[in-house]
């Protein structure tokens, strides 16, 4: 796919981001087992992708004065101490600590603490950049006001899909009954400072799908062939929780396919967006409000409301049809058509070439 440095990086970044969750998924395998709480495994796991990036780029780009290096180191540290937080969670469950609501995992609540403290210290190193480096490196925030646009029309379409998943069971008035929770206004107003506290998360996936393998994919296969293919990578990357945190492991096949097809959906919106906008906060907004207001329509408002959950073959079929219509249907928008987005696809893999 490209140069040698190319194929260097890449094999970077697969090792990376696929090779320490499926590594840790033995891991998970083990806690599940033992009924350990895993819920520090997910947002670690969102780290890996953007570190394959980082470590490909730092590896096989040393003279490039515009690397943002500061921003990529800390990125890098922050997901090493995490990885070794979560195997901790795994290792010594019993290690408690006192909290007012009770005795908490410490290494649980220390995984916690340096995602926000982490995601703090990169923010200052990112800004310290400067925005000739960060638009260098595809982090640079721009054209906002098609961003804000994509942004709620992702809210209205999320929205929809939940309206039409409560009609097919029948439980409209709960889905109605939201909007007139007090407790989810309130946690909705708050959303901007659990992004501010919680964006590196999800900044490291879309970095590592989006920004960087997107382009790859779709200059190899196509524009839309490659974000289909990048739709079925990034569920298969799922795998290790899908088996062992969102449900238990004998619903771990069902949820697979069904992530596969979440994935797929989402992913052709979210390069939709991508490729719209130039702005890879843009899906990481996005990414973000897709799994923060599962709280809000679930009325659960704790992270274990994605753990065990409830999934049978039956959901599959309308899965496929209500993800496929919202968000599959985007794969015919003009950003897909090979002519007319040719340029704008070289464009963003102009900034993965070797300067």
């Amino acid at each position: 796919m490209g140069s040698k440095t190319e194929k260097r990086q890449l094999m970077i970044f697969i090792v990376t981001a696929y090779g320490i969750p499926y590594l840790l998924g033995i891991l998970m395998w083990y806690g599940s087992a033992k009924q350990i709480n895993l819920s520090a495994f997910p947002a670690t796991q969102m780290l890996y992708p953007a570190m394959g990036v980082m470590l490909a780029y730092l590896l096989t780009r040393k003279g490039d004065r515009e690397l943002p290096k500061a921003f990529y180191i800390s990125f890098i540290l922050v997901t090493v101490v995490s990885i070794v937080l979560t195997v901790l969670t795994v290792l010594s469950p019993d290690v408690m600590i006192a909290m007012p609501g009770g005795d908490v995992p410490l290494f649980l609540l220390a995984s916690q603490y340096v995602m926000i403290i982490g995601g703090i210290i990169c923010l200052i190193c990112y800004f310290a950049a400067g925005k000739y480096r960060r638009a260098a490196y595809g982090m640079k925030g721009k054209n906002w006001k098609k961003s804000v646009g994509c942004i709620v029309l992702f809210l209205v379409l999320y929205l929809l899909r939940i309206g039409i998943y409560n009609v097919f069971a029948g439980q409209l008035e709960s889905f109605l009954a939201i909007f007139q929770s007090v407790e989810a206004w309130v946690y909705m107003a708050f959303l901007p400072l659990n992004f501010l506290l919680g964006y590196i998360a999800f900044f490291g996936e879309e970095y590592g799908w989006r920004y960087y393998l997107q382009p790859l994919l779709q200059k190899k296969f196509g524009l839309r062939k490659g974000v289909l293919i990048l739709g079925v990578v990034w569920g298969l990357w799922h795998l290790p929780l899908d088996f062992f945190f969102y449900v238990t492991p004998d619903k771990g096949l069902i949820m697979t396919v069904n992530q596969i097809i979440t994935c797929v959906c989402l992913g052709i919106f979210l390069g939709y967006v991508y490729m719209k906008t130039e702005n890879i906060w843009a899906p990481v907004v996005i990414h973000f409000l897709n799994n923060n207001m599962v709280l809000v329509v679930s009325g659960e408002y704790s992270a274990d409301v994605m753990s065990d959950q409830s999934v049978s073959w039956g959901d599959i079929p309308i899965a496929l049809l209500v993800n496929g219509v919202l968000f599959g249907l985007f794969i015919l928008a003009k950003q897909y058509r090979e002519k007319e987005a040719a340029s704008a696809a070289e464009e963003a893999l102009s900034a993965l070439q070797l300067f």
